[in-house]
């Protein structure tokens, strides 16, 4: 019974852990083909540090051009939900990575954090990896 106890305590306690870190401003440091400076030089990442009144993740992300707002929750300890992705609506020149992250990021379903890094995976293996904005 003690042994049950303490393995329920374990499993809560490693699941807000994991909430916890991942409630931090992410850069985006691998996704695709994009050159890694590409991704530096546009800025991105994607901010997870706002709670909605639902106690969802009130996301935001920047791509280069245009801000996107989204909605994530956390399901199980590598499990994440992402939905109502939107965003305002420039133009601008170079709008590939925006364009392709808009497409695939609904798609993560599962999410590792290791040390400063935050990798997404979607169900097919396709990853977006960022580390921790605050990481030195």
């Amino acid at each position: 019974m003690i042994y049950l106890c303490f393995c329920l305590c374990i499993g809560c306690a490693s699941v807000n852990g994991t909430e916890q870190h991942i409630h931090r401003q992410w850069m985006l440091v691998s996704y695709k083909d994009f050159p890694k400076e590409d991704l530096m030089n546009s800025k991105a990442e994607i901010n997870l540090t706002k709670i909605s009144d639902a106690g969802k993740i009130a996301g935001t992300a920047f791509m280069g051009c245009n801000r996107m707002f989204f909605n994530a929750e956390i399901k199980s300890k590598k499990r994440i939900e992402i939905s109502g992705l939107g965003s305002t609506l420039m133009a601008c020149e170079k709008m590939e990575l925006e364009s392709q992250f808009s497409k695939d990021f609904e798609k993560m379903k599962n999410f590792v954090i290791e040390g400063h890094f935050l990798t997404l995976y979607d169900e097919k293996g396709n990853k977006i990896k960022f580390v921790a904005a605050d990481w030195d």
